[in-house]
């Protein structure tokens, strides 16, 4: 098992990394897919993950299971589930212009395993729907 800095979420039974630096508003946007699209949250901040029958599979350190920091707020409980086997990873971007258009397929490698990665600027209204639509198109 590794220890990671990550956001988790399952969102339409989707297993979903946010990455990125801190400040980069891992927790805001898992906050918003919380409350808007009903997404459940694995872990903030800390992510456990390990390689179960060839597959990336999510669980949350035990002292902060079911806790989102929410800046300007606190720490506060949410809904949350045990574990879920990742399928997109989110890398999170504080620069709009970083964001291709049209950007081609990646993939980020996880324990050995590709998993695939779209980036995105997560303060952006749209930011939510995107995410939505991505695991739509993952599966």
């Amino acid at each position: 098992m590794e220890n990671i800095y990550a956001t988790c979420l399952e969102l339409n039974h989707k297993g979903i990394l946010l990455i990125g630096p801190s400040g980069s508003g891992k927790s805001d946007l898992a906050l918003r897919l919380i409350k808007e699209k009903q997404a459940k949250l694995i872990a903030d901040d800390r992510t456990d993950v390990e390689l179960i029958s060839g597959e990336v599979v999510a669980t949350c350190p035990q002292t902060i299971q079911g806790l989102l920091e929410v800046r300007g707020i606190g720490i506060v409980k949410m809904p949350h589930k045990e574990q879920t086997k990742i399928s997109l990873v989110i890398e999170l971007t504080n620069n709009l212009e970083e964001i291709e258009r049209l950007p081609q397929d990646e993939k980020i490698t996880l324990l050995g395993t590709k998993i695939k990665k779209i980036r995105l600027y997560p303060f952006e209204l749209s930011a939510v729907h995107k995410v939505a639509l991505a695991c739509d198109e993952n599966s």
